[in-house]
């Protein structure tokens, strides 16, 4: 796992352990999220704090 800023869909379904469409769906909810507190979102990819905060409850 590098530390880049944001996490791909690829990445994000090998975490997860879910299909790649799955892990779209669930990008697309999370930048969903993002978008509403006025972040700016990029397609296929979420910021990685963000996605560890969610699903692991970690900041």
């Amino acid at each position: 796992m590098s530390e880049t800023m944001f996490m791909r869909v690829d990445e994000v379904a090998e975490e997860m352990g879910v299909s790649i469409p799955y892990a779209y769906k669930l990008i697309r909810k999370l930048n969903k999220e993002l978008q509403a507190t006025g972040c700016i979102t990029i397609a296929g990819r979420i910021d990685r704090k963000f996605f560890h905060e969610k699903f692991y409850s970690t900041k």
